[in-house]
């Protein structure tokens, strides 16, 4: 059973009595305001304005009432996914309350509103502050999954690994722990039917890595892996891949080079093939 008690002004106690009016229970305390009973929950609401939730559904609840940015949390989110070439990575991370003086100092927010510099800057800080799980699944191996797999069942799994991994080191995960949502949650857990372990405890969440630091983190994290990544398989082909997958005159010229260099058959260790932009070469 979960327990969450904070205090709340007059407004939001006001809307907390209004959304659950109908499981208000009498109460003889003379502490307590007003009492709600509502199947596995329970909301005690005291004189003073502290509220209680109590429940295996407190949680649930209770988040709508959390100042959630400034209390411990997790988050995971990945990058690559929309890129012709390079990995998917996905990282889950934790933030403590002591955290939030760095996080504001350092302009933590999601990757996609920082340059690359910045990011390259600031990761490998990032990944000794803070408790994370870093996941990269490379090239090869995502062009053989993806051959039975859709890519939400792909970033499925590699979410549920990020946070099992988070628990196997033994940290606490905290129950205010979001995946930045990309597709439904019912969803979410079908693609998970067949997993051994499955993480369970987490809250879905659109444009999660600009509401909250733990979905930042990770986003950051994990953009700092990608191009770590992308580095060294510019290293090893002489090719600096372009990001992304608009730019189709650069991809199809970086495409071009390679396989004149490497061969079509080496393709697959460096793009997404399912892209449209490799179309033309694999149908040749």
């Amino acid at each position: 059973m979960s327990t969450f008690s904070f205090k709340l002004e007059d407004d939001k106690i006001l809307k907390l009595k209004e959304t659950f009016k109908e499981y208000i229970k009498p109460n003889k305390n003379e502490y307590v305001d007003t009492f709600i009973q509502k199947d596995d929950l329970t909301i005690t609401i005291y004189n003073s304005n502290r509220v209680v939730f109590q429940g295996n559904d407190a949680f649930f609840y209770a988040q709508a009432y959390i100042d959630t940015k400034k209390t411990r949390q997790a988050g995971s989110d990945e990058v690559g996914t929309g890129d012709a070439f390079g990995p998917v990575v996905v990282c889950a991370s934790i933030v403590e309350e002591s955290d939030y003086d760095f996080i504001e100092m350092n302009h933590i927010t999601d990757s996609k509103q920082l340059n690359d510099d910045f990011i390259r800057k600031i990761g490998p800080e990032l990944r000794k502050r803070f408790k994370h799980s870093l996941l990269i699944l490379d090239n090869q191996t995502y062009n053989r999954v993806h051959e039975k797999e859709n890519l939400n069942s792909i970033k499925a799994r590699m979410h549920n690994k990020a946070f099992l991994n988070m628990q196997d080191k033994g940290y606490d995960i905290p129950k205010a722990a979001y995946v930045d949502q990309f597709c439904e949650v019912d969803s979410y857990y079908r693609y998970l039917l067949n997993e051994e372990r499955v993480y369970h405890d987490l809250i879905f969440e659109t444009k999660a890595e600009s509401k909250y630091p733990a979905v930042a983190v990770g986003s950051m994290i994990s953009r700092y892996a990608f191009l770590e990544y992308m580095d060294k398989l510019a290293q090893k082909y002489g090719i600096e891949f372009h990001r992304g997958s608009s730019d189709l005159e650069g991809i199809k010229k970086d495409t071009d080079i390679f396989i004149s260099k490497y061969g079509l058959n080496e393709l697959k260790n460096v793009a997404k093939l399912h892209f449209k932009n490799f179309e033309s070469y694999l149908n040749r």
